[in-house]
């Protein structure tokens, strides 16, 4: 940590590593120096413009203007991921992030899983039954279901499945 001295700044390959928003990057670099610490880059065409010098002004504007412009990337980004996602969509196909417990993807469609349709009843019929997530989620775990990814049950894996069911 920067603030208690056992280290002496931040490395970032670039710039835009550290934030792709300019004020939370202007942010992070302030919070970094006023720590004490200071703030490394692997791109020496950046290097030069990190520290801010009171008789050279453009290195700030340099910096800012590069933030700027990987903000902009960013949400370029984003608008074409979101146009992408929405012509899938359009088409008939999932393409919306990972599917809830009880489905899966195939070629760009929802199926019913059937492993997790069964472990998804279960905690139906528990919570029917009063118990709590704490509680679901130990039988569950004692039944030898598992998670969409293989884990084992927490209440709140368990919440978050009922509420999408």
């Amino acid at each position: 940590m920067v603030g208690n001295g056992s280290v002496g700044g931040v490395c970032v390959v670039r710039l835009d590593r550290l934030a792709r928003d300019l004020v939370l990057q202007e942010q992070l670099l302030a919070e970094i120096r006023r720590q004490g610490g200071r703030l490394f880059t692997i791109s020496a065409a950046e290097a030069g413009y990190l520290s801010d010098d009171p008789d050279d002004p453009s290195r700030r504007l340099i910096r800012q203007v590069l933030g700027a412009v990987s903000e902009y990337e960013r949400a370029i980004i984003a608008l074409q991921l979101r146009a992408g996602r929405r012509r899938k969509a359009e088409k008939g196909g999932f393409a919306y992030g990972s599917p809830p417990l009880g489905w899966r993807a195939e070629r760009g469609q929802l199926v019913v899983d059937e492993t997790e349709a069964v472990a998804l009843a279960r905690m139906g019929e528990l919570r029917h039954d009063g118990a709590n997530l704490r509680e679901i989620a130990t039988v569950l775990a004692d039944e030898g279901h598992r998670t969409k990814r293989g884990a084992r049950w927490h209440p709140q894996t368990v919440a978050r499945a009922l509420q999408s069911a």
